[in-house]
């Protein structure tokens, strides 16, 4: 066994330093940092976590990742204290990455040649490589080292770009600009660190599709994102499934719940605690004429009730 634990080290560790000597990361380096994720891929190796988990991800709420993330042992995963484009709107998406540094002419020069030598764009700011493997369903996620002033790594024109290709938005540990053009544009969202007329100046993309740190949160390219007024979750591909029929489970308890104490039928202990038969049999019945097409099957239905506690 400590055989394997040093093997498995020394396999990370080879792979990290095969992955500095390059600006994107290799599909191979994505997909040992995602190992657990057993889905399909894109070509990039990022988890491809499919479109209709995410859309039943846009109905949780923020407490109901965090609980879920906790449990299985990730307590890092909200970043908070954003500048919100649009506050009203929930955002869901596949993350890539990607991060800048201050510039320095060395370390810049030795970008703009390994850019090349990957066949990225040599027209156009380097801020733009990034912009460039962005595909549908992605959300472009870049620490900008919380820079503000210079430090707007989009402005409307990209915005929009990013918005064609990916139909989401962004998170930036740093800044935009053109803050009221782009909140016209329908569908784009944006948390950012703060907003300034100013054009980027003096930063250098030094990694894209590896992981990076978004305040206290480490965040995987191939993460899934969840933002929303009170905060952004990131989380690992591998968790998004059973955090969904989780969540759709806590809610659809909790709103019936609320159906019960309107109606005053039962005691609120009886509701808030273990539930009778009774209780059970209308709860089976009002989830059989459930509005919207959920996401857990009726014997997750029946696990759920069988357990003692409800």
């Amino acid at each position: 066994m400590r055989q394997k634990v040093l093997l498995l080290i020394a396999l990370f560790f080879c792979g990290f330093v095969a992955q500095a000597q390059r600006l994107g990361a290799s599909p191979e380096y994505v997909k040992m940092l995602t190992s657990q994720w057993k889905g399909e891929r894109f070509a990039d190796g990022r988890p491809k976590v499919p479109d209709i988990v995410l859309e039943r991800l846009q109905h949780a709420t923020l407490e109901q990742v965090w609980g879920y993330l906790g449990n299985k042992g990730y307590r890092n995963q909200v970043a908070k204290d954003w500048v919100i484009l649009k506050p009203n709107e929930t955002m869901v998406g596949r993350v890539v990455t990607a991060q800048f540094m201050p510039t320095r002419p060395d370390l810049d020069s030795l970008v703009r040649a390994q850019g090349k030598a990957e066949g990225r764009s040599q027209k156009g700011g380097i801020n733009i490589w990034p912009i460039d493997i962005l595909t549908k369903g992605d959300v472009y996620v870049a620490d900008g080292f919380g820079k503000v002033k210079d430090g707007t790594l989009i402005g409307s024109s990209l915005g929009n770009a990013i918005y064609g290709k990916t139909g989401k938005g962004v998170i930036f540990n740093g800044s935009v600009r053109d803050m009221q053009e782009l909140k016209a544009t329908e569908g784009f969202n944006a948390w950012v660190k703060g907003h300034d007329p100013s054009y980027i100046k003096d930063m250098t993309p030094t990694a894209i599709n590896a992981p990076i740190r978004i305040g206290e949160v480490t965040v995987f390219p191939g993460d899934v994102v969840f933002a929303n007024e009170y905060g952004v979750v990131f989380i690992p591909a591998h968790l998004v499934e059973g955090l969904v029929s989780a969540s759709e489970m806590t809610a659809l308890r909790d709103e019936f719940e609320r159906v019960l104490l309107q109606q005053g039928k039962y005691p609120s202990g009886e509701i808030h605690g273990d539930w009778s038969d009774k209780i059970k049999n209308e709860f089976r019945a009002w989830v059989a004429k459930y509005p919207r097409k959920l996401a857990i099957t009726s014997k997750d239905i029946e696990a759920y009730l069988a357990k003692k506690d409800n």
